[in-house]
């Protein structure tokens, strides 16, 4: 076993394997750009990952822009220069995505 932040973590998984490729660092603007894929996949702007295929779910896309913004709202004050143009630059990508996808 290895000693990560604060936590215990298996270095392989039940069935004795290692995972085939390490985790992506995790960081605000990791999380905010995984939040911001996965809007792009809802509004059916890119394929799905785990089917191939594009669909729209205007619903989940609507609950991940207020996500995002809520996540704006809370992090006010808190954010790097570089963290807070990220996210009001893939906001407002999304909102305007949104929107050709609503019509």
């Amino acid at each position: 076993m290895a000693q990560g932040d604060g936590f215990v973590m298996n270095e392989g998984q039940a069935d004795g394997s290692v995972p085939e490729s390490p985790l992506p660092k995790i960081d605000f603007s990791s999380f905010i750009l995984s939040l911001y894929s996965s809007g792009l996949v809802q509004l059916g702007t890119v394929e799905d990952p785990s089917t191939g295929k594009k669909t729209k779910d205007l619903a989940m896309a609507k609950h991940t822009i207020d996500m995002i913004a809520m996540l704006q709202e809370k992090t006010s004050g808190n954010l790097t220069d570089d963290e807070k143009n990220l996210l009001k630059a893939l906001l407002s990508e999304l909102r305007m995505a949104y929107v050709e996808a609503k019509a």
